[in-house]
This record gives C-alpha cells, sequence and structure tokens, in this order.
C-alpha cells in the first residue's frame, strides 16, 4: 500500500480553497457565507474487525481500519467542498474533523467549517 492509500488533503489547484487557520496570508474575507459540513457514516465490516481484534493482540497498525478512516475522512471532505462550491464560496476557513461513534453499528465522520468568499489583496 502506498501513500496515495494513506493520506488525503487537496489539489494543488482546487477551486475551492479548505484552510484548518482563521484566515489566509495574502488573500481578505470579502464574504461570510456560514457553516458548511460534509457528513458520512461507515458501517463496521466484519472481516475487519476480526482482523483487527487478533491484530490488537499482538500489537501493529491496522491498516485495514487505518484505509478505511482515509477513505472516510476524504469523503467527508469531498462533499464539504461540494456544499461550499453549491452556496458560492472559494474557500473553506477553520476546517475540522468530528468522529463519533453511530449507534455502535458505525463510524460517522464529519468534516466541517466556515464557507467564505476570498480574492487576493
Amino acid at each position: 500500500m502506498g501513500i496515495e492509500e494513506f493520506g488525503g488533503g487537496q489539489a494543488a489547484q482546487a477551486d475551492v480553497l479548505v484552510v484548518t487557520t482563521n484566515d489566509v496570508p495574502g488573500y481578505q474575507v470579502t464574504q461570510v457565507i456560514g457553516e458548511v459540513f460534509g457528513l458520512t457514516v461507515r458501517s463496521r465490516h466484519l472481516g475487519s474487525q476480526i482482523g483487527a481484534g487478533l491484530k490488537s493482540m499482538i500489537g501493529g497498525e491496522l491498516k485495514g481500519l487505518t484505509k478505511t478512516l482515509v477513505e472516510t475522512r476524504n469523503q467527508a471532505m469531498e462533499r464539504l467542498v461540494e456544499q461550499a462550491r453549491a452556496r458560492g464560496a472559494n474557500a473553506v476557513l477553520m476546517m475540522r474533523f468530528d468522529v463519533t461513534e453511530a449507534a455502535d453499528v458505525g463510524t460517522e465522520v464529519c468534516a466541517y467549517g466556515t464557507a467564505a468568499v476570498i480574492s487576493k489583496v
């Protein structure tokens, strides 16, 4: 498994910039649109749960679960960007992830932030 299977983030030329900061150096916020989020819930796969249980006895990274979580976070990010774009934003500021258990059957991942329009200073 290569780095592309365990990483995430945006392409360098994304039309909606997503940052974890309050502002973007060299840009000014010209309009705050409001909160946007992308949400996904993934159920647990029985095979990966059994494998994770066995692996946890001997230690080491749970690569199957890591890959699933990366895919889930990336899907939440894609949905966040779609929401921002649909509302006319070209940036999402203060992006965060929230991960919670969903009724003991899966994992909920939410990417959220503030949609805004930014322009170069």
